[in-house]
């Protein structure tokens, strides 16, 4: 081997296939699985089934898209400087940061992750027009934009909002028509507990990351209002997402309610940890953690309250 120049920098690392798998953050994939579950389920209420080929499709690029946002964030990131060692991640949740790999190729990466979900989408696109090429064309923009540009949307106080209206609302309401053959408005009404859920995610993170974020010059809606106005507003999102479930689910699918009645239970607990987590930067991973289980649980719940 051909020793380096004096003065060169040293070689970087290759990405790793697990590298790649800890950018791509699987922990995420509730706020992509859980749109898709919602949409197959207000499709059974509605149309009586759906075509599983169909709805695996849509689950696999809704999670190259969530992939694709999560490996875009960790990119920009890196290269702004806004992560360090000192953030209280785990070394999993930062690649870039404790791996001597070359961020050009987590960027290739994440371009990938979204080509491959297009790629994917012709075959959807095929079968059910237009509609969903527009909606997932515009969300392809977000995931550029959230990240990067010269005023990344995770830098301004709607990186709550957007998240959740574009993975929580437009997904579902893409996926409902992809499934169902027909396009209604109410499937987006259907969807805003996945809004708030997917949202929560987003106001996690940027809860415990004031300090980080303070110092990396972003103006995040839990830097606007201060780490206990956002517990506040955290807490009263989580009563929110439960009422808004329950609200639905009795009012277009009453024959649900018998979910919703276990559903209250099984989610309290979840609910009280949510509660009594500080959401400081120590408390971190394990608010992620709890806030994507809570997701997962509650996604499930809702789906078979549909279905039924």
């Amino acid at each position: 081997m051909t020793p380096a120049a004096p003065g060169a920098a040293p070689a970087r690392r290759s990405l790793t296939p697990r590298m790649a798998w800890q950018l791509a953050a699987p922990h995420t994939w509730p706020a992509a699985i859980m749109p898709v579950m919602v949409a197959a389920g207000a499709t059974t209420a509605v149309k009586g089934g759906f075509s599983p080929l169909m709805a695996a499709v849509l689950l696999v690029i809704c999670i190259l898209m969530q992939a694709s946002v999560n490996t875009f964030n960790d990119y920009f990131d890196y290269v702004k400087g806004a992560d360090s060692a000192e953030d209280n991640v785990e070394e999993s949740d930062a690649v870039l940061v404790y791996n001597d790999v070359s961020p050009r190729a987590a960027l290739a990466l994440a371009i990938g992750l979204l080509v491959a979900a297009f790629l994917l989408g012709t075959y959807v696109i095929a079968q059910a027009g237009w509609i969903p090429l527009a909606i997932a064309a515009g969300a392809a923009v977000v995931v550029v934009l959230y990240s990067g540009g010269k005023t990344p949307i995770s830098y301004l106080p709607i990186g709550e909002v957007v998240s959740g209206v574009v993975m929580g609302g437009l997904i579902p309401l893409a996926c409902y028509q992809v499934l169902s053959g027909e396009f209604s408005w109410l499937a987006f009404g259907w969807a805003v507990p996945t809004v708030i859920g997917v949202g929560l995610i987003m106001l996690t993170n940027n809860t415990c990351d004031i300090e980080k974020d303070v110092e990396a010059g972003r103006r995040t809606l839990p830097v606007l209002l201060g780490r206990e106005r956002a517990r506040r507003l955290y807490h009263g999102l989580l009563y929110a997402w439960v009422a808004a479930i329950a609200l639905i689910v009795a009012v277009w699918f009453p024959r649900g309610l018998v979910v919703v009645l276990f559903m209250v239970p099984a989610a309290y607990p979840l609910v009280m940890g949510m509660r009594k987590n500080p959401l400081t930067p120590p408390a971190r991973v394990g608010a992620m953690g709890q806030i994507c289980g809570l997701n997962v649980a509650l996604g499930a719940f809702y789906a078979c309250a549909l279905m039924l």
